[in-house]
């Protein structure tokens, strides 16, 4: 495949965007805004927005400067991109905003101990929710509807809450 052709252009640009959006991850992760690691790395703050939407593709030797001041090996930044399938490329699902903003916050709690409240206040509400998830035949039910031979609430002359 040829980076000149349609196809390899294609490929490019997907690692490309791929490439920018680890950069981000990490950066946000790290806590440092486009403007602290532009400084660090003496280019504008416009630059590494290029980047990271892979406006703009990040040589080898750019992408070791960011790399070390990311606290990370050149390598992370390929991690996710699965070329198994020849032609086509599989890459992870960025993760949200709210996501990172959650693990840079995790990360900057110094107490063990509340960290462990924070892990099992999220597992709580996890499991909370997966809790409060009914079975379809209930959903049915809730919606007035009769399943499995059971009369709706409104049918036996009770409020559905």
């Amino acid at each position: 495949m040829d980076a000149l052709t349609p196809k390899g252009a294609s490929l490019a640009a997907r690692v490309d965007r791929h490439v920018g959006e680890k950069i981000r991850r990490r950066r946000v992760l790290m806590g440092f805004t486009q403007e602290h690691l532009a400084e660090a790395l003496e280019i504008s703050y416009q630059q590494i927005q290029k980047y990271e939407t892979g406006a703009n593709r990040v040589s080898a030797g750019r992408l070791y400067q960011i790399a070390r001041h990311l606290d990370v090996v050149v390598s992370h930044f390929f991690e996710g991109l699965d070329n198994e399938t020849g032609d086509e490329l599989i890459i992870d699902q960025p993760s949200s905003r709210v996501t990172i903003e959650l693990v840079r916050n995790f990360s900057a709690i110094s107490e063990n101990s509340v960290r462990a409240s924070v892990v099992q206040l999220v597992k709580s509400l996890s499991d909370a929710e997966d809790e409060d998830a009914e079975p379809d035949h209930m959903r049915v039910w809730r919606a007035g509807g009769v399943s499995e031979g059971n009369d709706s609430p409104s049918d036996r002359g009770e409020n559905e809450f």
